[in-house]
């Protein structure tokens, strides 16, 4: 018997395509096609197998009512149409731009007789680049650049005991914002009349088999500031129960500083 079309409906509508979806009550069609005007008002016909149930409509043009009409074809036979209309939707307004990014506070740390460690915060937006600018102590500006990503740079070859006032731009597209700003001293080279001795304590009775010979290896000081020294040190050989730390501070008084034998690091205050 001949088959029967049902209802024609239009769903998922975007600026510039429309699905169509039908329905075949009765029976099976060899093809079905799609007739529809553009906006330019030519016909345009889609040809759709007959086991289609839905199609979709694409090319369209944004804000704009088109009528859809579809055809069964059976043998030699074109039964319909079934009609609908559809409104494609208004075109997506273009993506806002990104909101300006903007920089927060730059604070000095982890400040040496040479160098100083800069950090700042980014509240909102990222940048694309930093560039940290200052005067080196001959008065000739200097400029680091650093990367969008980053969060700290340490600026090197600075001079013990000088106040340097660093500025850092954000650059984010072609624009340069900024500067946030911060002074810092760097501290004071060599003033220190540290004398370290690493040394150490007795050890305790021996085994019946002694254990073999622990080596101290080398003494480093680093992370220098206006009033502590990091100090550093390395044991290539064997363990120590503990460590001392033995100077004489700024008036020529003996310091003794203990240290446990785990340790590889201190901080001299």
């Amino acid at each position: 018997s001949q088959p029967v079309l049902g209802e024609l409906t239009a769903s998922q509508v975007t600026p510039d395509s429309v699905q169509l979806e039908w329905s075949v009550p009765e029976g099976t069609f060899d093809s079905f096609t799609v007739q529809y005007k553009d906006a330019q008002g030519q016909p345009q016909v889609l040809p759709v197998d007959g086991g289609s149930r839905r199609v979709t409509v694409p090319g369209l043009s944004p804000s704009r009512r088109y009528k859809f009409n579809l055809y069964g074809v059976w043998g030699r036979k074109r039964l319909g149409p079934i009609s609908t209309d559809a409104v494609t939707a208004a075109a997506k307004p273009e993506e806002e731009p990104p909101s300006e990014p903007r920089l927060g506070e730059l604070k000095a740390s982890q400040v040496t007789p040479d160098s100083v460690q800069l950090e700042w915060s980014v509240p909102e937006g990222t940048f694309d680049s930093f560039t940290v600018q200052y005067k080196d102590a001959q008065g000739q500006p200097q400029v680091l650049p650093v990367d969008g990503g980053s969060r700290r740079v340490t600026v090197p070859g600075l001079s013990p005991s000088h106040r340097y006032k660093f500025n850092l731009y954000g650059v984010w597209g072609r624009k340069r914002l900024g500067p946030i700003s911060t002074d810092a001293v760097t501290g004071e080279g060599g003033s220190y009349a540290l004398h370290c001795a690493l040394s150490d304590v007795a050890a305790a009775e021996p085994e019946e088999e002694p254990p073999s010979q622990t080596r101290l290896g080398e003494l480093t000081a680093s992370q220098v500031t206006p009033d502590s020294v990091q100090l550093e040190w390395s044991v290539p050989e064997g363990t120590f129960d503990s460590f001392t730390v033995q100077y004489k501070d700024a008036q020529g008084q003996p310091q003794v500083l203990p240290v446990d034998g785990g340790s590889r690091r201190v901080t001299v205050p």
